[in-house]
């Protein structure tokens, strides 16, 4: 029955509406975010315009996956694995924590299959 509200609603947003939103979603995600992550793969995998194009590819696999807000949960919690102490246990075995980062590993995993 939630299945066929859901549609009812859709169908009633615009057309143009509807693609707006399709478009955001699919690009939520900053220019230097994914810049960001590209760097990062780069240096990881080599400096070769293959990767450029490889690591460009995985983080628009990982983007159609996450949320930019997800995205960015999952590399608040490891940045702060990271840092370590006392304070930051809670990232170390939170359910909530370890939640988030398994679906970055995910997504990840799966735009590796696609990408590499």
């Amino acid at each position: 029955m939630k299945q066929l509200a859901l549609l009812a609603a859709l169908m009633a947003i615009p057309a143009v509406a509807h693609a707006d939103t399709v478009a955001e979603r699919l690009n939520d995600f900053p220019t230097a975010a994914r810049a960001d992550y590209v760097f990062a793969c780069m240096v990881a995998n080599g400096q070769t315009r293959e990767m450029l194009d490889r690591c460009s590819c995985s983080i628009d696999e990982i983007a159609a996956i996450l949320s930019y807000e997800d995205y960015l949960a999952a590399e608040t919690v490891l940045s702060m694995r990271r840092v370590g102490g006392e304070r930051m246990s809670f990232f170390q075995s939170a359910a909530m924590a370890e939640n988030i980062v398994a679906e970055l590993r995910r997504a990840q995993a799966e735009a590796e299959v696609i990408c590499f």
